[in-house]
């Protein structure tokens, strides 16, 4: 009995090993010396990109909001209402470094000189030249034919990826990026969706702009292409509309995104240095997760900037939900969620700053916040600090820390982090843009 009971404790052990390490490896069937290299590089870039004064950073990107806003104290009355009609107005301090350039299309690359927050410095593709999707089919995992979207994003070169046309892609299985690459969808109306989603995986420096992605689903898994020289065996993927694990100085800006099967975007395992800007959110339940365990406390470094976002209907949860790690939230729309909108366990350091958050008619959901897995004795020492939002129809946000804490990440007196009552025109062109070569757009 005793000799059967350790076979079956063994047999369990190894099938729990056999489950766990490709959970741990997201997806990574066979964790060869190709990824074993990737990954000893993505945890070099990891540290090179924490940032251990990250209020040098809020201070900055408060700075460019408040110079930006200068501009528009005289102009906001003509402003309402409008939207992608009338004459350009690029109404936050991302935009206003290239939208209204008539001849963007010609000057494309100068978007990579516009991220802020976290994701500062994030050029993509920059320094490759353009690749230019001219099919949308996606029929060949090992070799994806050229001209799509998929044998772009696996070449070892730096590359700024545009596209022909309007054009739907649905991808058979995960499309896994390599590093150095912008996606630039300006021009066309490029849906990703009906399929599985983006994956960035021990990858760093990439911008994705202006996709539509949305019904997204999971990846049965296969053999797949990762670059142009390696391709190996991926188990089934989680289907996230954009997944980052072991990332670094990424830039998501202008999407538009709803109803993936996992999240919208998750950010784990070692992945810091991103901002998520400008972009629309609707009919979705989980909407973003930046760290996927309580246990894994190296994503103390993670360090996230959420702003200019649209949360729109259908939305229930998790905008974001935070694990470890620092994440600026600010000059956000909230409005919609069912359940809550900012959330956490594992004390992350949340500084929310000129949101605005309208509160749904349901009275138990009123609050912006929500705390897992720790009594308030806990988590009344986690640094979750509010400036400046506006609640609307009962909102409130439950703080805990330093109450004096928030005062080092809002900036100088003159240039303190924008009210909430501002939110309105800083995020009034979120979601992807409808750009014609020749025009601002």
């Amino acid at each position: 009995m005793a000799a059967s009971n350790r076979s079956f404790g063994l047999f369990f052990f190894s099938l729990f090993f056999v489950v766990i390490i490709p959970t741990l490896h997201a997806h990574i069937a066979e964790f060869d010396d190709y990824w074993r290299q990737l990954e000893a590089e993505a945890k070099e870039h990891f540290n090179k990109a924490y940032n251990p004064n990250p209020e040098e950073v809020t201070q900055h990107f408060n700075h460019h909001v408040a110079r930006t806003l200068m501009g528009f104290n005289s102009t906001r009355r003509s402003l309402r209402g409008k939207r992608r009609t009338g004459p350009c107005q690029a109404t936050n301090p991302i935009d206003q470094c290239w939208r209204c350039d008539p001849n963007w299309y010609r000057n494309r690359k100068r978007l990579a000189d516009c991220a802020l927050g976290f994701g500062r410095g994030t050029i993509g593709g920059k320094n490759g030249r353009y690749y230019i999707v001219t099919d949308p089919s996606d029929n060949d995992m090992v070799n994806p034919k050229p001209g799509t979207l998929r044998h772009a994003v696996i070449q070892k070169r730096p590359l700024w990826i545009i596209f022909a046309r309007t054009m739907i892609i649905k991808l058979n299985q995960e499309l896994i990026m390599t590093s150095d690459k912008t996606i630039d969808a300006r021009g066309a109306n490029v849906h990703v969706a009906y399929g599985a989603g983006i994956t960035i995986q021990f990858a760093r420096n990439i911008i994705i702009h202006g996709l539509h992605i949305h019904d997204i689903v999971q990846g049965s898994g296969g053999m797949i292409r990762d670059s142009v020289d390696h391709y190996g065996f991926r188990t089934k993927s989680d289907g996230d509309g954009v997944s980052l694990f072991g990332a670094t100085n990424v830039w998501l800006d202008h999407l538009s995104m709803y109803n993936c099967y996992d999240g919208l975007i998750d950010a784990i395992q070692g992945s810091t240095a991103i901002t998520i800007s400008n972009c629309h959110f609707t009919n979705h339940n989980e909407v973003m997760l930046f760290g996927a365990s309580d246990s894994y406390s190296e994503d103390q470094k993670m360090q996230i900037t959420v702003a200019f976002t649209h949360f729109g209907k259908g939305l229930v949860q998790r905008m974001p939900r935070c694990r470890w790690g620092f994440i600026h939230v600010v000059n956000n729309d909230y409005t919609h969620w069912l359940m809550y909108a900012i959330g956490g366990s594992s004390r992350p350091t949340i500084i929310s700053q000129g949101n605005r958050f309208v509160a749904p008619p349901n009275a138990a959901a009123k609050e912006v916040t929500k705390r897992d897995y720790a009594p308030p004795e806990v988590w009344k020492n986690w640094s979750w600090r509010s400036e400046g939002d506006l609640m609307v129809n009962g909102a409130f946000f439950t703080q805990s820390g330093n109450p004096r804490a928030s005062r080092r990440f809002a900036g100088n007196f003159m240039m303190s982090a924008k009210p909430g009552q501002m939110v309105s025109l800083l995020t009034r062109y979120s979601g992807s843009l409808d750009c014609v070569r020749g025009r601002p757009c």
